[in-house]
């Protein structure tokens, strides 16, 4: 039995991988913030009468320590992990800036660095499988937003847009960095863009706002259950490459793209290992 871990696993494209690889009779590990959602999981799993075995675990993907603890975790329980699958995200587009108590900008830490500690920690599980991935969704090859290279944790000029396409940037060169760290190949990292998903996201947004992307989604976004199967493909049949990014289908250019610039990579592995404490 394959074990699949899956962050964000309770809503949208997360929640719509658990459900398909429980019913392939896998041992899922749905992670998420809102016991409620990760009980109506295991219900929905026993009524569709799942081959597989579903897990919720809660955890604050916002905290470095409390990640650490969910590695800890997983790894004391489970005696390897097939796929890594990186969804938790939470849109704070609107609104001032809000720090963790640990003193990491929100966007910075739940969408970078929870998936850096994740990606890092749960490298020597990985190993112990055949044919093991992780799965970064994010917007590879959306040439938006850059790296606050003298102002991380946007202290200063701070806005929500300007947040979240840093954080999705980070795990551009995220990729990059862990491929070089896994140069035997052993683990496939594959950064994924899912382009425009019917998912709980307008729920965030201001009412006005909530209103017309909700009908914007109705008109133009692909539902889970189509939107998952290019990415079960890709999982269950990862390039041999170390590293590599996809729009959907198509293969997005690694080569000459400043997003996935491999001093840049090397660049922010150093700075993170120094946020997290790992140097």
């Amino acid at each position: 039995m394959q074990t699949v871990v899956i962050t964000g696993g309770t809503d949208g494209l997360g929640r719509g991988l658990a459900l398909h690889y429980l019913n392939e009779g896998a041992r899922v590990i749905a992670i998420g913030s809102t016991p409620e959602k990760g009980e109506a999981l295991v219900a929905e799993a026993k009524k569709l009468s799942a081959e597989g075995q579903v897990h919720f675990l809660r955890a604050d993907l916002t905290s470095v320590a409390s990640t650490r603890r969910l590695v800890e975790e997983i790894e004391n329980t489970y005696a390897s992990v097939d796929k890594l699958i990186l969804c938790a995200q939470r849109y704070r587009l609107f609104g001032k800036r809000s720090v963790t108590p640990e003193g990491y900008e929100h966007s910075f830490a739940l969408a970078y660095l929870s998936r850096f500690v994740l990606s890092y920690g749960l490298l020597d599980a990985l190993r112990c499988t055949k044919q093991p991935v992780i799965m970064n969704v994010g917007t590879p090859g959306i040439g938006l937003g850059k790296i606050q290279w003298d102002d991380l944790q946007l202290e200063r000029g701070y806005n929500g847009n300007k947040a979240t396409l840093q954080s999705f940037r980070a795990n551009d060169l995220l990729g990059v960095a862990f491929a070089e760290e896994n140069a035997s190949g052993s683990v496939s990292y594959i950064g994924y863009n899912p382009g425009v998903v019917s998912t709980g996201m307008p729920n965030s947004l201001p009412l006005p706002l909530k209103i017309m992307t909700k009908a914007t989604f109705a008109i133009a976004a692909t539902p889970v259950r189509k939107a998952v199967l290019p990415m079960v493909e890709l999982l269950d049949n990862p390039p041999r490459e170390t590293f590599t990014a996809h729009w959907k289908k198509k293969p997005v250019k690694l080569q000459g793209n400043k997003a996935f610039d491999l001093a840049d990579a090397r660049r922010l592995k150093l700075v993170t290992e120094e946020l997290v404490g790992t140097r």
